[in-house]
Protein backbone atom coordinates (compact mmCIF):
# COMPACT_ATOMS: atom_id res chain seq x y z
CA UNK A 1 0.00 0.00 0.00
CA UNK A 2 1.43 3.34 -1.04
CA UNK A 3 -0.55 6.10 1.31
CA UNK A 4 1.08 9.24 2.69
CA UNK A 5 -0.53 11.81 4.95
CA UNK A 6 1.23 15.26 5.47
CA UNK A 7 0.00 18.28 7.63
CA UNK A 8 2.47 21.46 6.77
CA UNK A 9 2.56 25.33 5.76
CA UNK A 10 2.59 26.14 1.73
CA UNK A 11 6.08 27.57 1.21
CA UNK A 12 4.93 29.82 -1.61
CA UNK A 13 2.03 30.04 -3.72
CA UNK A 14 1.54 26.99 -5.48
CA UNK A 15 2.69 26.94 -9.36
CA UNK A 16 -0.41 26.40 -12.08
CA UNK A 17 -0.19 25.11 -15.36
CA UNK A 18 -2.48 23.37 -17.84
CA UNK A 19 -1.77 20.80 -20.28
CA UNK A 20 -3.96 19.53 -22.80
CA UNK A 21 -5.26 16.06 -22.22
CA UNK A 22 -5.99 13.04 -24.13
CA UNK A 23 -9.33 14.08 -25.11
CA UNK A 24 -7.95 17.74 -25.83
CA UNK A 25 -9.27 19.14 -22.97
CA UNK A 26 -7.33 21.20 -20.93
CA UNK A 27 -6.23 19.54 -17.61
CA UNK A 28 -4.64 21.68 -14.30
CA UNK A 29 -1.58 21.10 -12.85
CA UNK A 30 -0.43 22.50 -9.67
CA UNK A 31 2.73 21.49 -7.90
CA UNK A 32 3.55 22.91 -4.36
CA UNK A 33 6.02 22.34 -1.40
CA UNK A 34 4.70 21.55 1.82
CA UNK A 35 6.99 22.48 4.50
CA UNK A 36 6.05 19.38 7.84
CA UNK A 37 7.85 20.23 11.12
CA UNK A 38 9.58 17.14 12.46
CA UNK A 39 8.74 15.42 15.80
CA UNK A 40 11.19 14.44 18.50
CA UNK A 41 14.46 16.21 19.20
CA UNK A 42 15.04 16.54 15.30
CA UNK A 43 13.92 20.23 15.04
CA UNK A 44 13.54 21.34 11.61
CA UNK A 45 11.53 20.46 9.05
CA UNK A 46 11.32 18.59 5.63
CA UNK A 47 9.96 20.70 2.20
CA UNK A 48 8.11 17.87 0.96
CA UNK A 49 7.15 18.18 -3.40
CA UNK A 50 3.73 17.92 -3.94
CA UNK A 51 2.02 17.36 -7.32
CA UNK A 52 -2.30 17.85 -7.76
CA UNK A 53 -4.25 16.81 -11.05
CA UNK A 54 -7.62 18.10 -12.03
CA UNK A 55 -9.84 18.89 -9.00
CA UNK A 56 -7.12 18.24 -6.69
CA UNK A 57 -4.88 20.89 -8.73
CA UNK A 58 -8.09 23.18 -9.22
CA UNK A 59 -8.63 23.94 -5.75
CA UNK A 60 -4.70 24.59 -4.88
CA UNK A 61 -5.20 27.34 -7.91
CA UNK A 62 -8.17 28.78 -6.27
CA UNK A 63 -7.62 28.84 -2.17
CA UNK A 64 -4.16 27.59 -1.48
CA UNK A 65 -1.41 30.59 -1.18
CA UNK A 66 1.84 30.68 0.50
CA UNK A 67 1.62 30.12 4.16
CA UNK A 68 -1.60 27.77 3.99
CA UNK A 69 -1.38 24.72 6.70
CA UNK A 70 -2.90 22.16 4.89
CA UNK A 71 -3.40 18.24 5.55
CA UNK A 72 -2.80 16.04 2.26
CA UNK A 73 -3.53 12.87 1.36
CA UNK A 74 -1.82 10.72 -1.57
CA UNK A 75 0.74 8.54 -2.95
CA UNK A 76 4.80 8.64 -3.11
CA UNK A 77 5.67 8.34 -6.84
CA UNK A 78 9.25 8.76 -7.80
CA UNK A 79 10.54 9.46 -11.28
CA UNK A 80 13.39 10.98 -13.15
CA UNK A 81 14.65 12.51 -16.08
CA UNK A 82 18.17 13.93 -17.70
CA UNK A 83 18.90 17.85 -17.37
CA UNK A 84 20.20 19.91 -19.86
CA UNK A 85 23.61 19.11 -18.65
CA UNK A 86 23.05 15.61 -19.41
CA UNK A 87 22.96 14.24 -15.94
CA UNK A 88 20.06 11.88 -14.87
CA UNK A 89 17.98 13.43 -11.77
CA UNK A 90 15.69 11.53 -9.68
CA UNK A 91 12.53 12.81 -8.30
CA UNK A 92 10.46 12.17 -5.25
CA UNK A 93 6.76 13.56 -4.92
CA UNK A 94 3.65 13.18 -3.22
CA UNK A 95 0.97 12.74 -5.90
CA UNK A 96 -2.28 14.65 -4.08
CA UNK A 97 -5.57 12.52 -3.61
CA UNK A 98 -7.47 14.56 -1.16
CA UNK A 99 -6.58 18.01 0.66
CA UNK A 100 -8.12 20.03 3.41
CA UNK A 101 -7.16 22.82 4.96
CA UNK A 102 -6.22 22.19 8.64
CA UNK A 103 -6.66 26.34 10.08
CA UNK A 104 -10.66 28.49 9.05
CA UNK A 105 -9.83 31.90 8.56
CA UNK A 106 -10.63 32.78 11.89
CA UNK A 107 -8.25 30.83 13.39
CA UNK A 108 -5.76 32.96 10.91
CA UNK A 109 -5.05 36.36 12.75
CA UNK A 110 -3.58 39.24 10.96
CA UNK A 111 -0.54 40.53 13.36
CA UNK A 112 -1.48 44.14 13.34
CA UNK A 113 1.08 46.68 12.17
CA UNK A 114 2.99 47.79 14.50
CA UNK A 115 2.28 51.53 15.60
CA UNK A 116 4.63 54.03 14.61
CA UNK A 117 7.02 54.53 16.88
CA UNK A 118 6.74 58.35 18.89
CA UNK A 119 9.56 60.40 19.05
CA UNK A 120 10.24 63.00 22.25
CA UNK A 121 10.38 66.50 21.33
CA UNK A 122 11.47 69.23 23.04
CA UNK A 123 8.60 71.96 23.71
CA UNK A 124 11.46 74.48 22.38
CA UNK A 125 12.05 72.45 19.25
CA UNK A 126 9.03 74.38 17.50
CA UNK A 127 10.52 77.91 18.24
CA UNK A 128 12.97 76.74 15.76
CA UNK A 129 10.67 76.15 13.09
CA UNK A 130 10.62 78.74 10.19
CA UNK A 131 6.63 78.13 9.54
CA UNK A 132 5.78 77.66 12.90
Amino acid sequence: MNKTILIGRLTKDPDIRYTNGKDGEQQCIARYTLAVDRRGKDAGADFISCVAFGKSAEFAAKYLKKGTKLCITGRIQTGSYTNKDGQKVYTTDIVVEESEFCESKRDIQTQPEPAPEMMDIPDNALDDLPFA
